[in-house]
């Protein structure tokens, strides 16, 4: 999917906030809080930032709604995991975060992002789970491919795939938001629910 128009919609903490639940597909980016979701979408939307990056981990507290080309919703989802926040806080995101995922009628699939360079935290684990749990399809992106030599990428992927025991359904695809590998794939894979 080519993308010429994208925007923040808006960025939604309750139900009665989201977009009307029109006829568009949306689909969820789910992941650690470093795991690099905002460049992931810029580079899905060729923008260099509408999401914004940040060097602090734990700056997303809302479910940003990013409408596509006005017919796919990316959702970014609040990254698990190095946020300093009260445990209070990171309960709240955890109920608005686990409410969005299992009622959005128009969710279609979450696209869980794990750093290719380091194995799966135990939070992504959870957060695989949970998503098996709740048979919410689901697509998993490597980030940060660019990061580690070629010739290892199928070692790290292995481990991926052990740690989660990721669903042979279940499609992992290996990202880089420098140079762009793996967009194509991603673009793919969305494709298919929408």
């Amino acid at each position: 999917m080519k993308v010429t128009d994208a925007e923040i919609v808006i960025s939604a903490v309750k139900p009665e906030q989201y977009p009307n639940a029109e006829r568009f597909p949306e689909f969820a980016l789910a992941g650690r809080s470093n795991v690099g979701k905002s460049s992931f979408i810029n580079k899905m939307i060729h923008r260099k930032n509408l999401a914004r990056t940040s060097s602090k981990p734990g700056k997303t507290q809302t479910l940003n709604f990013y409408l596509l080309n006005e017919s796919v919703y990316f959702v970014d989802v609040p990254g698990y995991g190095y946020a300093k926040v009260s445990k209070k806080e990171r309960e709240a995101w955890g109920k608005m975060i686990e409410k969005y995922l299992t009622t959005r009628e128009p969710l279609r699939a979450v696209i869980l992002l794990i750093d290719l360079r380091h194995p799966p935290s135990n939070d992504d684990v959870i957060m695989y789970d949970f998503l098996k749990h709740y048979e919410i399809p689901t697509i998993v992106i490597a980030t940060k491919a660019d990061k580690i030599p070629k010739g290892k990428w199928e070692k790290h992927a292995k481990v991926i795939r052990q740690d989660l025991q990721l669903d042979p359904n279940d499609q992992l695809i290996l990202f880089s938001s420098e140079t762009g590998k793996g967009k194509v794939e991603a673009w793919s894979a969305l494709n298919k629910f929408m």
